[in-house]
């Protein structure tokens, strides 16, 4: 086990504190013993320890003492409860005052090291949540592509080596992956970083707005025209404009791009004489582009213009390790944004969230983190706050059983089983959650064949 983990151990039966810490040491963890109450605060107040074990029962200072003061000093140190049977109930009771859990006397060494190691992967959970929190703080100001995946941190290298030049991009992608962002981190990582931006996407508008938008026209060129306008591809000029969806495009318009892109020149609607413009092209598309061009849906002339660089941007569904780091990132935004202080993300929204396949990509993502902060009242986005298909999400999952529908008795015997796990093999505290005694507890665990459990 990684040997930086620190726990404090504080005993005043001597036996088991020098028990405890044999049993820890061969562990691997950095361990200090006590056998006093107030010496155990003293080392809270001078260091800092990542598992406090503590007796609930010693004299002058005791373990309810010390986890409060714990919570004080160290809110992300665990605090697991040692008891015998007479205090049970004041280890319970500490447990809703923050203590992770407890273990009765008489303990076997193998239930302790259980209960350290889950203690432990729930501190490695927060350590890592506090990083990504960190991490968030290096996009401030900046485009913001979050990632922590190989394979995206590889593109962007691609895409920071092509910014320099005035090379066209076409970019690739499924619908909501961030084409758009990467078209922008391209740009504002260019020499044309200080000149305009222009996004249009080529499946929102019919042909003749479409032109209108990209051309622009002169004064009176069509009834209506009141006024002169000038169209995107004149008002980029010394930037860069975007070209979402670009297959979406009619032919017609496809040969009106061509030539503008050949040329460097545009002609608004109705003008005698074209303008010369400095465009840089990143297009983008969430179709097989090479099949739209098999079937004449897309010339080849103006893709070549286009894929001078080529980057495909992989779906959410392959870069599952970017699904927290993002999390929060919309997290933060979206608090600052409705005013809140919601600093967290609860482990099983996590866990949902790393379950999903995100047809929608990251932009789906970003909606149901906004919409879960929307509905948040406390610091901790929860399970409640997720859209109902989500929240049933790890249900469907677990139940699913080699592609069939389970039945009602194999479902029962597989939460008796978790039940059971998750309280460590204990009968009182298992019967209590089931909301049935021990003797039909015990009965159902010797139908499944779970007794060993």
């Amino acid at each position: 086990m990684d040997n930086k983990i620190k726990l404090l151990i504080a005993d005043d039966e001597k036996i088991t504190l020098k028990n405890l810490m044999h049993v820890m040491k061969k562990e691997g963890y950095d361990v200090t013993g006590t056998s006093n109450g107030s010496n155990a605060l003293k080392y809270l107040e001078t260091e800092s320890f990542d598992i406090v074990l503590t007796d609930v029962r010693m004299e002058k200072v005791d373990g309810i003492q010390i986890l409060k003061r714990c919570r004080e000093l160290h809110p992300d140190t665990e605090v697991i409860m040692i008891t015998g049977y007479v205090t049970l109930q004041s280890a319970i009771s500490a447990i809703k005052q923050g203590a992770y859990d407890y273990i009765a006397k008489p303990f076997k060494p193998d239930e302790v090291r259980k209960v350290v190691r889950e203690a432990i992967e729930k501190v490695k959970l927060k350590k890592e949540n506090a990083q990504l929190r960190e991490q968030l703080e290096k996009f401030e100001g900046k485009v913001r592509i979050i990632t922590q995946d190989p394979a995206v941190q590889r593109l962007l290298e691609t895409a920071k080596q092509i910014a320099p030049t005035n090379c066209n991009v076409l970019l690739s992608g499924e619908s909501g992956t961030g084409k758009e962002m990467f078209a922008r981190y391209i740009h504002f990582n260019s020499a044309r970083g200080e000149g305009p931006f222009f996004a249009i996407n080529c499946g929102a508008f019919t042909e003749e707005l479409l032109s209108n938008e990209l051309f622009g026209h002169e004064k009176g060129a069509f009834t209506g025209a009141t006024a002169g306008k000038k169209g995107l591809i004149e008002m980029a000029s010394g930037g860069t404009l975007f070209l979402d969806e670009i297959t979406e495009m009619t032919s017609s318009m496809q040969v009106k791009l061509l030539r503008v892109i050949q040329e460097k020149e545009v002609l608004r609607l109705g003008a005698t004489k074209p303008l010369t413009v400095d465009v840089r092209f990143i297009a983008a598309t969430n179709r097989d582009i090479h099949d739209a061009i098999k079937k004449g849906g897309f010339r080849q002339d103006l893709y070549f213009r286009l894929n001078v660089v080529s980057i495909h941007i992989p779906p959410l569904s392959e870069r599952k390790d970017d699904i927290p780091l993002l999390s929060y990132y919309f997290l933060k935004k979206y608090s600052v944004l409705m005013k809140k202080e919601i600093s967290e993300i609860s482990q099983d929204v996590l866990a949902v969230l790393m379950n999903y396949d995100f047809p929608g990509n990251v932009r789906e993502l970003e909606n149901i983190i906004e919409r879960g902060v929307a509905l948040s009242t406390g610091n901790i986005m929860e399970t409640a706050h997720l859209p109902e298909d989500l929240k049933e999400l790890s249900i469907r999952t677990f139940r699913k059983k080699e592609g069939r529908i389970p039945s009602l008795e194999e479902q029962e015997e597989a939460y008796i089983k978790w039940v059971m796990h998750e309280t460590g093999g204990n009968r009182t505290v298992a019967s209590q959650i089931l909301g049935i005694d021990r003797v039909s507890l015990w009965r159902k665990l010797k139908k499944y064949g779970l007794e060993a459990g």
